[in-house]
């Protein structure tokens, strides 16, 4: 394999500048194809690199207690572009690390056209990459163009797989009426450049809980095209709307629920709450957490100035649905996530069946140090299972059940087990714990490095 040659990263999403940065550090040139700016997605907005088109928030930050947490760890470890912007572009979101979405993509968009080792294109990849591009990472995201997604179809003889996607609104904070909202974390946690006071919290009774799901229940939805009927939701990211569908008390146990609040108008803990979140760095908008929906627009209006604080609330954006593609990545990838069918190819992101921004990161990270091993000759060890990196790429290339594939989070329960002390039982807490410094130990052995100090103790 000429060394000399570039490797050809298609699409410039998380996964993909994670994917080209991981090649350009060891000093692999790159192309970098990305359609945005000359044709347009149904989520994006804007022709930047890494842009996010959900939430502002790449979830818990706590490395010895989640295991989302651990992989912001081992992604910083591991030389991330996306988690170095996210760290510089941080906004106060109590426990989690979320960010200034604008800041966010346009540094990892300066920092990749800063970089000598990689080229941007702009323009569409509509189909199979040429014969002669002898290493590729697809790494087209949920929205990968129908030409390609037909293309790859058609090579491995796999009926693609889909799921539906939902956005959630974000509001002008100075709509907020926060002589009715307040501010505080869950149980005044304090992550980051954190208060303790991140979330914006508006207070339901039960009666104005009720009417909210009366009116939940009756909003007018999207419809559905007929072929896309069938497609299922992801679990993970639900529309409120389908979970109140479930039963009248979900969102109370879920997006909607109280724990850890006091309302400082009654002292008490209200019978339902709605939070929402940080989204820039000037504090101006404010994103509605777990709002995800498929309420028509001016439903959603409608709706959602019934929430208590929210009565005259402008939106910057409103939520949406879009359909998502994933490959049943443990029946057509191999160990180092190339396509069995056409080894040239590797995939990366949330193409693979990965959930989450920080998730698709990694995989992106995986496949470009995994090509550039193979284009500089040098031999490719994945990253061990008990790490977060290894635990991911397991369930996607063998660990996962290939009849019953879905998208996944990172979580603790894709780690080898500890090993078991007779007549000691490990609590759950602690087992977490223990989970985390192990992988933090093998992943720094992995990368050829000492532990890190806080994760030796």
């Amino acid at each position: 394999m000429d060394r000399t040659k570039p490797v050809h990263v298609i699409g410039g999403g998380l996964a993909g500048s994670d994917a080209a940065w991981a090649l350009a550090r060891a000093g692999v040139p790159v192309v970098l194809h990305e359609m945005r700016g000359l044709k347009a997605t149904e989520a994006h907005k804007t022709d930047r690199l890494a842009e996010l088109v959900c939430s502002n928030s790449f979830r818990s930050d706590e490395w010895e207690a989640n295991a989302v947490g651990l992989l912001h760890a081992e992604l910083r470890a591991a030389g991330s572009l996306v988690m170095a912007c996210a760290d510089r572009h941080r906004v106060p979101a109590g426990a989690a690390l979320a960010v200034d979405r604008e800041g966010f993509a346009e540094a990892v968009t300066a920092a990749l056209e800063a970089e000598p080792l990689v080229e941007i294109v702009r323009g569409e990849i509509a189909g199979l990459p040429p014969a002669d591009w002898d290493s590729v990472i697809v790494a087209t995201g949920p929205l990968t163009s129908a030409p390609l997604a037909a293309a790859v179809r058609e090579l491995t003889g796999e009926q693609s797989l889909a799921f539906f996607d939902a956005i959630a609104p974000i509001v002008h904070k100075d709509s907020i009426d926060l002589s009715r909202a307040w501010f505080q974390s869950r149980w005044d946690k304090s992550g980051t450049g954190g208060d303790g006071a991140d979330y914006v919290n508006c207070p339901m009774d039960r009666e104005q809980y009720e009417a909210f799901i009366d009116a939940l229940l009756a909003g007018e939805k999207t419809e559905f095209r007929e072929w896309e009927k069938d497609t299922p939701y992801f679990e993970g990211c639900l529309p409120i709307e389908v979970m109140a569908e479930r039963g009248r008390e979900t969102l109370r146990f879920g997006p909607m629920k109280p724990i850890g609040l006091t309302d400082p108008a009654t002292g008490r803990r209200p019978w339902a709450v709605v939070q929402l979140r940080q989204d820039n760095a000037l504090g101006t908008l404010y994103n509605m957490v777990g709002f995800q929906t498929k309420l028509k627009y001016a439903e959603q209006v409608r709706v959602f100035r019934t929430i208590p604080g929210l009565e005259k609330a402008e939106f910057a954006r409103l939520g949406g649905i879009h359909r998502n593609t994933f490959l049943n990545s443990p029946r057509l990838l191999d160990a180092t996530l190339r396509l069995k069918a056409d080894m040239r190819l590797r995939f990366a992101g949330q193409v693979t069946g990965v959930e989450g921004y920080v998730e698709s990161a990694a995989i992106g990270l995986l496949a470009g140090r995994f090509a550039a091993a193979e284009r500089l000759g040098h031999a490719i060890a994945p990253p061990p299972p008990t790490t977060a990196f290894g635990a991911l790429l397991s369930h996607l290339t063998g660990g996962g059940d290939a009849k019953t594939f879905q998208p996944m989070n990172c979580n603790f329960g894709l780690f080898p087990p500890l090993p078991e002390t007779p007549g000691k039982r490990i609590k759950g807490q602690d087992r977490k714990k223990l989970y985390a410094h192990r992988a933090r130990a093998d992943l720094a052995a992995w990368l050829g490095r000492s532990v890190p100090s806080e994760a030796a103790q």
